[in-house]
């Protein structure tokens, strides 16, 4: 298998923890592409993901498998003896998913659009808005708030251990450091929980 991605990036971040988490990194070759160079933007690479992101899963016979969430969800059923991170009953599952949805988009999403849109980092291939990527920073600090709130007598965000959710918060809110977006002193369990995942060997991927 080979795992197309750009390691700076968040998403390639995400799959890379999940893989460690579950020990399946020598699973893949991880292959780097530049995107500020704009090696996804290739006829070669859209014929591999039509979307033009990172990272895609690239299996031996050839079948490619973008978004993130799918390919860890590729790697979660392909190999059921390593820990689960998506959930083992029904009710993990639907909580750990909603989780992931809560961090995709109140969370990940406006990080990545505060990153864009104030940057300039992808201004030769897009029409950055600097007051939305400014409206999108804002709600990447309500939604820290809100999580250093919930972290309140736990260790993890849910299913009392580590899940794709708290790979995804942890990756985030790595992430948003580019954009100066950090802990607040005040969010004492915030910074406690990132800490704690910050120890893990998988976040040094």
């Amino acid at each position: 298998m080979i795992i197309l991605e750009t390691s700076t990036a968040p998403n390639p971040r995400r799959v890379r923890m999940f893989m460690a988490e579950k020990g399946l990194l020598d699973k893949a070759q991880f292959v780097q592409i530049d995107i500020q160079k704009g090696e996804n933007l290739t006829p070669e690479y859209a014929a591999k993901n039509p979307m033009k992101k990172v990272p895609v899963l690239e299996l031996d016979d050839g079948t490619c498998i973008s978004e993130t969430m799918a390919i860890c969800r590729y790697f979660e059923e392909s190999y059921p003896e390593t820990p689960t991170l998506l959930g083992d009953t029904p009710l993990e599952k639907a909580q750990i998913e909603q989780w992931v949805r809560w961090i995709e988009f109140s969370f990940f999403l406006p990080t990545g659009m505060c990153f864009q849109h104030t940057s300039g980092y992808f201004k030769d291939r897009m029409n950055p808005i600097k007051e939305w990527g400014e409206e999108c920073g804002k709600t990447v600090r309500n939604f820290m708030a809100f999580l250093d709130e919930h972290l309140e007598g736990k260790e993890y965000i849910c299913c009392d251990r580590l899940t794709a959710a708290d790979i995804n918060a942890f990756t985030t809110l790595a992430f948003a450091r580019v954009v100066d977006i950090r802990v607040q002193p005040e969010q004492q369990n915030l910074k406690a929980w990132f800490d704690r995942i910050k120890q893990r060997p998988s976040a040094q991927v």
